[in-house]
C-alpha cells in the first residue's frame, strides 16, 4: 500500500503548530514516563508512517509484534499518548481554519472568501438581482438548527475546553506584534495546558444524565450562539446596505437555534416531564443571565447626561413612571440626569423578578418595548445612520432568544401514543381495542373525538403508569406555554410515523391537555405543530400518501390553518441508511421531498423539511452548506431545519470564529439558492428527468446489493458483532440514552448511532459507502454514454456531487489494511474471509467508479486540505486500531470482566474517534 500527497504552502503554519505541539507532548511523555515511553511511542509512530508511505510486510509484522509485547502499564500510556496527540491536532486544525479566514479578510478587497456573506451579496449584485426580490426572499428566509443529545460526542467537556484554550493560545501566538516577554508567557501557558490535558482523565466514569446533556448544550448558547447569531444578521444587513445603498434594509431573524435536549423522549426513559420542565427553567435562567450581563455593560457605557444631549420626552416620562412602580428608594439610580442608567436600573430589576413576582416582565415583548424606547431616544442624539451597535445587538438577541432561549422540540415514538390512546378509549368505552382497528377505522374514531368539544379523560381514572406519564407530557407542554410562552415548545415530532393516525393520536392527546381546542362555534384553537418523522425506506416511500390522507381531512386542515397552512416534516437519515445503504437512503430522501412538495402544492400547503442528519457520513453528515445545496432546490423556499448532533457541536461551534464561518456559509448558500429559486420558480435547469431516472436505476441495484449482505447473509450479524467493537462501544459513557430501542438482540432495535460508531472504529465504515459502487458501476458499464451522463450529473447537479464527494470522504477514512485486522476477532474464519472479501471487492469497485465520475486521480484530489488532514492523521490512528484489536481479543477471552482491560479498550475507542473526528 503506497500513499502520497502534496502539501501546499498554506498549510505550513499548521504543520509548524502540529510539530510544536508534538514536541511539547514529547517533553511531557518523558516527564511522566521517562525516555522509554517516548522512545516506544516514536518507534510505533515511525513504523506506522513508513507503512503508510510504502507498505512492507516485515515492518508490518514488527509493528504488530511491538504492540502485542507491550506491558499493560506501558500499553495504557502509549494509547493515551496517541489519543492526546489527536486532541492537539484538532486544536491546531481549528486554529488554522480561523487563521485562513483572517488571511482572506486581510487580503486585497478584490479577493473575497468563497461562500461568505460578502460573496453572496456580490453574486446578487453581479447578477443584477433587484432589491425588491432580495428583500422578498429575506422576508421568507428561514434556517433553524436544532442541537440534540444524540450520544456521538466521545470527548469529555473538560477535554474540549482544554482544546479550546490551546487553540486560543495558538491564535495569540500568530500575533506578529508580540514582545519577547509576551511570547514566552504564551509558550509557558501552552506547555501548562498540554500538561493539564495529559493529566486529565479522558473517560467519563458514569453515563451523563439528561440534565448533564442539557448543561452541555447550554454551554454553546452561552459561549457562542448568543454572540454569533446577532453578528450574522448584522453583517448581512450592513453588507446589503454597502452594496445596495439606496434601500433601507431590514433583515428579519431568519437564523435560529432550537433544541431537543430534555425533550427527546424517543427510546429514552430518562426524559420525563419533570426533566423537560427543568430544562425549560434552565434555558430561561441562561437567557436572563445573558441579558443582565449585557445590560450591566450597557449601563457603564450609557453615561449620557440630559445636560449634554437631547432625550426623548417618551423616555423621561417612562422612567419617572416605572421608577414609582418597580423601584424602591435603595434600588434607584441616584444621578438624576443620567436618564439611560435610570432606565436600565428599572430593566435590571424587572429582569431579576421574571417568574418570581408581579414586577417581573411577563414576556420578552415587554422587555423589547423598553429597549425600543431607549433606541428611539438614542436616535435623537446619535450621528445620522450610526446606531449604537451594543443596543442594536441586545435588541436582536432578545428577538432571537426571548425568555425561552431556544424552542424545545418534543419527540416520542408513535407506539407510545397508540398505547395511551388505546387505554383511554377503552376506559371511556369509545373503542374496546383501538390498536387492532384498521387504519380507516382508527381515523374515523380519532376524527370523531377531535370534533367533539367535550373532554375525553375521566377524573380520578386509574390509568397505567405509562399512560399517566403520556398525559403528563401534554399537560407539561400546556403549562410551559402558559409560563414560558408559546415559542418555548412549538413542535411535537412523531418517531416511526407509518400512518396518518399516528399524527391524529397526538392531536387527541393535545386536546385533552387544552393545547388543541374545538369551541362551541366550531372554531379551532391549536398551539402545537405535529410533525411526522419518516425514517425507514418503507416510511419514506409511504410518506406522500400519509400526508395526503391528512390533507384531505377537514379536522386536520382546520388544525393546519391555525399554523398558516404550513406542515413540518422530519426526514431521518440514520435508519434509512441502516435499512437500505447510504446511496439508496439519500435518493429516497430526495425523492420523498419532491413527491411531498408537489403533492402539498396541490393543496396550497407550505412545507418545512426538517433534516435529521448526524455528524458521520453514514448518518447524512457533511458540511452544513453542502447539506443545504444537496436538497431539491424547490424545497428551499419554505425554509430549512437541520439537526446538529454530538461531535458536530464542538467541531462547528466551540470557537466563535469557526461558528461564524459555518453559519455564514449556510446563510450565503441558502440566500443565493432562494434568490435563484424566486427568479426561476421551477428550477428546471438544475435537474433533468434523465438524471432522476438514472438515480432510480442506480438506487435499485444498490439497495439489492446492500440488503443481500445486511439482511440476507445469515452470517452477517455474527460478523458485525464480532469484527467490530460494538459491545465495547456500549460501555462508553457518552449518552443518557440506551444503545437499543428495546432490550432485545434484534438488528431492527439497534440504534443507528452504535451501528455507525462500531463500523467507524473498525475502519470499515460500511454504512457510509457500501453498495454504492455496485449501483454506480453497473449503470456506468452499460454504455459510454451512461458514464458521461454520471460525469455531467457530478458537474451540474448539487445533490449528486454531494453524494459522490461524501462517498469519496468515506472511502478515504476507511482503511482496508487496518480493517483486515478486525477479521481476526471473528471466531469462524470462513465467515470472516468470505464477508471481508465481499467488502474489499466492493471497496475497490466503489473507489474505481468514483474516480471515473469525478475525474480525480486519487480520492479527495478536489479538496486538498481535507485530504492532507486525513493523511496527517492516519499513521497515528493505525497503532490505536492495532492496539484495540489485541485488547478486544484479550478482553473477550476473559471469563470474568476485567475492568482495566475494558478501560484500555475504551481509551482506544475515544482516541480513534478523536483521530477520525467521527463516532456515530
Amino acid at each position: 500500500m503506497t500513499t502520497r500527497y502534496e502539501t501546499n504552502d498554506s498549510s505550513l503554519p499548521l504543520r509548524r503548530d502540529v510539530k510544536s505541539l508534538g514536541h511539547i507532548l514529547g517533553e511531557i511523555l518523558v516527564h511522566h514516563g521517562g525516555t522509554e515511553l517516548l522512545d516506544k511511542v516514536e518507534k510505533l509512530r515511525v513504523m506506522a508512517k513508513t507503512l503508510r508511505n510504502n507498505f512492507d510486510q516485515e515492518i508490518y509484522n514488527e509493528l504488530k509484534e511491538e504492540i502485542v509485547n507491550l506491558d499493560p502499564p506501558m500499553r495504557k500510556q502509549v494509547i493515551r499518548a496517541f489519543s492526546i496527540y489527536f486532541h492537539l491536532i484538532n486544536a491546531a486544525e481549528s486554529n488554522h481554519r480561523i487563521r485562513r479566514r483572517r488571511e482572506y479578510q486581510l487580503q486585497d478587497n478584490n479577493i473575497v472568501q468563497p461562500a461568505s456573506i460578502e460573496s453572496a451579496i456580490l453574486s446578487l449584485k453581479d447578477n443584477e438581482i433587484g432589491v425588491e426580490t432580495i428583500q422578498k426572499v429575506l422576508n421568507t428566509l428561514s434556517l433553524e438548527l436544532v442541537i440534540t443529545a444524540h450520544p456521538t460526542e466521545a470527548t469529555k467537556r473538560s477535554v474540549i475546553e482544554i482544546q479550546k484554550r490551546i487553540g486560543n493560545i495558538l491564535k495569540n501566538l500568530d500575533n506578529n506584534m508580540l514582545t519577547k516577554r509576551e511570547r514566552k508567557k504564551l509558550e509557558d501557558s501552552l506547555l501548562n495546558e498540554v500538561t493539564i490535558l495529559w493529566q486529565t482523565d479522558e473517560l467519563r466514569h458514569r453515563k451523563p444524565t439528561v440534565m448533564d446533556e442539557v448543561r452541555n448544550g447550554l454551554y454553546y448558547f452561552d459561549q457562542t450562539f448568543f454572540e454569533v447569531l446577532p453578528d450574522i444578521h448584522q453583517d448581512l444587513e450592513e453588507g446589503l446596505t454597502e452594496q445596495f445603498p439606496g434601500h433601507k434594509w431590514e433583515v428579519p431573524n431568519f437564523l435560529r437555534f432550537g433544541s431537543w435536549i430534555g425533550g427527546d423522549r424517543d427510546g429514552n426513559p430518562n426524559v420525563t416531564p419533570e426533566v423537560t420542565w427543568e430544562t425549560l427553567e434552565k434555558q430561561r435562567e441562561l437567557a436572563l443571565k445573558k441579558y443582565r450581563e449585557a445590560l450591566i455593560l450597557a449601563m457603564k457605557r450609557f453615561s449620557q447626561s440630559t445636560t449634554r444631549v437631547e432625550i426623548s420626552t417618551e423616555l423621561i416620562e417612562n422612567v419617572e413612571k416605572d421608577e414609582q412602580i418597580y423601584l424602591t428608594e435603595d434600588k434607584k439610580w441616584h444621578v438624576e440626569n443620567e436618564i439611560y442608567r435610570r432606565k436600565i436600573a428599572v430593566i435590571l430589576t424587572r429582569l431579576k423578578e421574571v417568574g418570581k413576582s408581579d414586577i417581573g416582565y411577563r414576556s420578552a415583548e415587554e422587555l423589547l418595548e423598553d429597549l425600543y424606547i431607549i433606541q428611539r431616544s438614542v436616535a435623537l442624539h446619535q450621528p445620522a445612520n450610526q446606531d449604537l451597535n451594543m443596543l442594536k445587538k441586545l435588541i436582536r438577541q432578545v428577538q432571537l432568544f426571548g425568555f425561552h432561549l431556544a424552542t424545545l422540540d418534543i419527540r416520542n415514538h408513535s407506539g407510545e401514543h397508540e398505547a395511551a390512546i388505546t387505554e383511554i378509549l377503552r376506559k371511556v368505552k369509545v373503542a374496546e381495542n383501538y390498536s387492532e382497528l384498521s387504519e380507516e377505522e382508527k381515523l374515523k374514531t380519532l376524527e370523531s373525538v377531535l370534533k367533539d368539544p367535550r373532554p375525553l379523560l375521566l377524573l380520578n381514572e386509574d390509568y397505567t403508569k405509562e399512560t399517566q406519564q403520556m398525559i403528563k407530557v401534554f399537560t407539561t407542554i400546556k403549562k410551559a406555554h402558559d409560563t414560558f410562552g408559546k415559542k418555548s415548545i412549538l413542535v411535537y415530532l412523531v418517531s416511526m410515523t407509518q400512518s396518518a393516525s399516528d399524527l391524529l393520536e397526538v392531536l387527541v392527546l393535545a386536546k385533552e391537555a387544552g393545547i388543541y381546542r374545538l369551541h362551541a362555534d366550531g372554531s379551532v384553537e391549536s398551539h402545537l405543530n405535529v410533525a411526522p418523522l419518516l425514517e425507514t425506506i418503507d416510511d419514506l416511500v409511504a410518506g406522500p400518501a400519509i400526508m395526503e390522507t391528512l390533507f384531505n381531512m377537514d379536522v386536520y386542515r382546520n388544525h393546519l390553518k391555525i399554523h398558516g397552512d404550513s406542515q413540518e416534516i422530519m426526514l431521518g437519515y440514520s435508519d434509512g441508511s441502516k435499512d437500505g445503504g447510504t446511496l439508496t437512503a439519500n435518493w429516497k430522501l430526495y425523492k420523498a421531498q419532491l413527491e411531498i412538495h408537489h403533492m402539498a402544492k396541490r393543496y396550497n400547503i407550505g412545507l418545512k423539511f426538517f433534516h435529521g442528519r448526524g455528524g458521520s457520513l453514514g448518518r447524512g453528515g457533511g458540511p452544513l452548506n453542502r447539506s443545504i445545496l444537496s436538497q431539491p432546490a424547490e424545497t428551499l423556499g419554505d425554509g430549512v431545519k437541520i439537526t446538529e448532533q454530538g461531535e458536530v457541536l464542538s467541531a462547528r461551534y466551540l470557537y466563535e470564529d469557526i461558528a461564524y464561518r459555518s453559519l455564514e456559509q449556510a446563510t450565503s448558500t441558502l440566500l443565493v439558492a432562494s434568490v435563484n429559486l424566486s427568479e426561476d420558480s421551477e428550477q428546471q435547469h438544475l435537474r433533468e428527468k434523465v438524471w432522476e431516472e438514472a438515480m432510480e436505476e442506480i438506487s435499485a441495484v444498490s439497495l439489492k446489493k446492500y440488503q443481500s449482505l445486511v439482511f440476507e447473509d445469515p452470517d452477517f450479524l455474527t460478523y458485525f458483532t464480532e469484527a467490530t467493537p460494538l459491545n465495547e462501544v456500549g460501555e462508553l459513557n457518552i449518552g443518557s440514552r440506551p444503545m437499543k430501542r428495546k432490550d432485545r438482540n434484534r438488528f431492527e432495535d439497534l440504534r443507528a448511532i452504535p451501528w455507525v460508531f462500531a463500523w467507524t472504529q473498525s475502519r470499515q465504515l460500511i454504512p457510509a459507502w457500501y453498495a454504492a459502487g455496485t449501483g454506480l458501476e453497473e449503470f456506468a458499464s452499460k454504455s459510454e454514454e451512461n458514464l458521461k451522463l454520471l460525469q455531467r450529473m457530478y458537474l451540474e447537479w448539487p445533490f449528486f456531487r454531494s453524494t459522490i464527494d461524501n462517498l469519496q470522504m468515506a472511502l478515504m477514512k476507511a482503511d482496508i489494511t487496518t480493517a483486515k485486522e478486525y477479521t481476526s476477532l471473528v471466531k469462524d474464519k470462513t465467515i470472516a474471509e468470505r464477508i471481508f472479501g465481499n467488502i474489499v471487492e466492493e471497496y475497490e469497485k466503489t473507489k474505481e467508479i468514483l474516480l471515473k465520475i469525478s475525474g480525480d486521480e486519487e480520492l479527495l484530489d478536489h479538496t486538498p486540505n481535507i485530504k492532507e488532514s486525513v493523511y496527517r492523521r492516519n499513521p497515528y490512528v493505525d497503532p490505536l486500531n492495532f492496539l484495540q484489536v489485541e485488547l478486544i481479543k484479550e478482553l473477550r477471552a476473559q471469563e470474568e470482566p476485567n475492568e482495566e482491560l475494558l478501560t484500555e479498550v475504551l481509551l482506544t475507542i475515544s482516541g480513534i474517534a478523536a483521530g477520525l473526528r467521527n463516532t456515530g
